[in-house]
């Protein structure tokens, strides 16, 4: 399944996204239902909550009582810290069990007020922030539930910020207009986005991708959407293995294809291959590759690319001690700090994008480079070609 976070700050209008979604076929699992669940009447949590805040915390309907829990549990650190010990277990064993109930599901969407402050977004394919301006979402507060300005501010004071937001999130929903554009909005990120990647997903299946076309660095924060990806490696990978961003993106003030180019590294190819199906269900499908030395030499390595249509992700999986990992990591840091040679290197680029701008596919435009590059390796890890 593709697996997709929601979030957004109180007063953004989240549950109105996470409506819209499910009218468009999602599953949608709602973490603050599953709060409410696991305290429900009969529910074992309340039994273990009552033993260890007092019999005060169940309210005469057999429910929680929750100003009781709170004034009882938030006096002091240990009593939070016993809270969170009993609750977080529980929550996460419920939102196990509703994940399992849409295992056949194409898309679930995972509804968490707090997926930024919780540092829960490595956990999905992709992260969806529902955004609306500070001051108009306490006016929403204010008007739509009733509070007043102090407790409103103190509310969202205690979110995370819109740049912490920002950072993590893939797709940013502006839900600051009428509720028409916000569904035309969801309605063209799920036709153009959400649907291709889930089948894609489910196939296995890299994301289609057109000729080579170089774009401006200017409004392209290519570092941090790495930063989001080599997340997700890590969470699904594990954190053992050295994952950098490489290629023209990892320059600054460098046109470039608009493709982050990673590099894994791992001990040999054995581990890579054995590796191949969990990058497959993170959405990194990936074949046996070789990079070029020249001279009829080449270098095994695997090569992945993702399935996600909105941006693509290159995956190349080398060894630790590979001519190619040497070199895509002394490059990057040639081309950060000389300047002469970054922009031959951009007029080069410019020149190829242009002749095989009528090519379906980059593969041209990419081999048309192969040159350029075998006199860079000769440079930058000479001792290899010795």
């Amino acid at each position: 399944m593709l697996k997709i976070g929601l979030t957004g700050g109180i007063g953004a209008g989240k549950s109105t996204v996470s409506k819209i979604l499910a009218d468009h076929g999602a599953a949608i699992i709602d973490a603050d239902k599953i709060a409410r669940e696991v305290v429900a009447p009969g529910e074992p949590l309340l039994a273990q909550l009552a033993q260890r805040f007092g019999e005060d915390v169940i309210a005469d309907d057999g429910g929680l009582d929750r100003a009781q829990l709170a004034a009882a549990a938030f006096g002091d650190e240990e009593s939070t810290a016993a809270l969170n010990a009993l609750m977080h277990p529980a929550i996460r064993d419920r939102t196990i069990d509703h994940f399992a109930e849409h295992a056949d599901a194409e898309v679930v969407v995972h509804d968490v007020p707090l997926l930024v402050e919780n540092g829960m977004t490595p956990s999905y394919h992709l992260n969806l922030l529902v955004d609306v301006p500070a001051e108009l979402r306490l006016q929403r507060l204010m008007s739509a539930r009733g509070m007043d300005r102090a407790d409103a501010q103190s509310r969202i004071a205690r979110q995370a910020t819109d740049e912490q937001r920002y950072a993590v999130c893939d797709v940013i929903i502006d839900n600051a207009g009428e509720v028409s554009d916000t569904r035309d909005t969801v309605a063209r990120l799920v036709e153009d986005r959400i649907l291709p990647f889930a089948a894609n997903l489910a196939k296995r299946k890299r994301a289609q991708r057109g000729p080579a076309e170089l774009v401006e660095p200017v409004g392209h924060d290519w570092s941090l959407q790495a930063q989001r990806i080599i997340a997700k490696l890590h969470h699904g990978l594990g954190d053992h293995f050295r994952i950098d961003h490489i290629g023209s993106t990892a320059v600054p003030d460098l046109a470039a294809k608009d493709i982050i180019d990673l590099q894994l590294l791992v001990s040999d190819l054995d581990v890579a291959r054995d590796l191949s199906d969990r990058l497959a269900e993170l959405g990194f499908p990936g074949q046996d590759s070789v990079d070029n030395l020249g001279e009829g030499q080449q270098e095994a390595k695997r090569f992945h690319a993702n399935t996600d249509p909105g941006q693509a992700v290159n995956l190349h999986v080398r060894t630790t001690d590979s001519v190619g990992a040497a070199f895509a990591r002394k490059f990057v840091e040639l081309l950060s700090s000389d300047e002469s040679e970054r922009r031959r290197y951009e007029q080069l680029k410019r020149a190829l994008a242009h002749e095989h701008a009528d090519h379906g596919d980059s593969h041209g435009y990419a081999e048309a480079k192969e040159p350029y590059f075998l006199t860079m390796r000769r440079q930058l890890v000479p001792a290899s070609f010795d």
